[in-house]
C-alpha cells in the first residue's frame, strides 16, 4: 500500500507522537511528517459514531488535501457499566472545552447515579473500590488517496475504573484507570511503562505489521 522510500503524513501537530510514529515506521523506511510541515489541513470535525470513523475522517480528509498518504488515529476510554461510554466523546465528555478533572468527575458521578458500587481494591488503598471493567481503545487508519484505500489497526488495554484517582502522571483518564496485571493506575506508570503497553502503541505495532514490517 505504501512503498519503502515514500512519505507519510501524519494527522497530528502533537511532536511527541509524531517521533514516536517516526522511528516506528523507520524500519519500513517510510519518511513521517506531520501537520507543522505542510499546510492547508484544516481542524478535522469528528463526526463519527466510533474511533474508525474519526481516524478515517481525518487521515482521507489530510490525504486528499496533501495528496499523500495520511495517517490518523483516534482513540478514548470505554466503560463497560456505561455500555462503553465516554467512547468517542471521551476528551469532551463534560462538555467543551475539554477539560481533564471534569471529565473525570462526570465520569464517576455517572457510576454513581447508576448505583455502581464494585469491590474493594485494597492494592490502590484503603477504601478504593473497582468500579466497572473499562478499556482504552485506539484506531489507526491509513488511507492512501492515490488508490482509494484504506487500511486499520486497532489496539486496547484492559484495566479498572477506581472510585479515587491515584497517581500524578499521565494525562485524561490515567488516574481512575487501574491496572490488575500490574497493579498500579495508569497515572503511576513511567513515560516508559506507559508507551510500552499502550492502546496507540499496540496499534501503531499492528500496522507496521500489516505493512511488512513485524519482522
Amino acid at each position: 500500500m505504501i512503498e519503502r522510500g515514500s512519505t507519510l503524513l501524519l494527522a497530528t501537530k502533537n511532536r511527541g507522537k509524531t517521533q514516536e510514529f517516526r522511528e516506528a515506521f523507520l524500519r519500513l523506511g517510510i519518511e513521517v511528517r506531520d501537520l507543522h510541515d505542510v499546510e492547508g489541513v484544516p481542524d478535522i470535525e469528528e463526526t463519527g459514531t466510533t474511533f474508525e470513523e474519526n481516524a478515517f475522517l481525518k487521515a482521507k480528509a489530510a490525504a486528499d488535501i496533501v495528496g499523500m498518504p495520511a495517517l490518523a488515529d483516534d482513540s478514548g476510554l470505554c466503560v463497560d457499566a456505561l455500555d462503553g461510554a465516554p467512547g468517542v466523546y471521551s476528551a469532551r465528555y463534560a462538555g467543551e472545552p475539554s477539560d481533564d478533572s471534569a471529565n473525570n468527575a462526570k465520569l464517576l458521578r455517572e457510576l454513581a447515579r447508576l448505583g455502581v458500587d464494585g469491590e474493594a481494591l485494597p492494592e490502590a488503598g484503603q477504601g478504593v473500590r473497582a468500579l466497572s471493567p473499562a478499556r482504552f481503545a485506539c484506531s489507526l487508519v491509513l488511507y492512501d488517496p492515490a488508490a482509494g484505500r484504506k487500511l486499520a489497526s486497532e489496539g486496547f488495554v484492559e484495566g479498572r475504573i477506581m472510585s479515587e484517582p491515584r497517581g500524578n502522571g499521565g494525562f485524561g483518564y490515567d488516574p481512575l484507570f487501574w491496572i490488575p496485571s500490574l497493579g498500579r493506575s495508569m497515572a503511576e506508570l513511567s513515560v516508559d511503562e506507559k508507551n510500552g503497553i499502550s492502546h496507540r502503541g499496540q496499534a501503531l505495532k499492528s500496522m507496521i505489521e500489516m505493512l511488512g514490517g513485524g519482522k
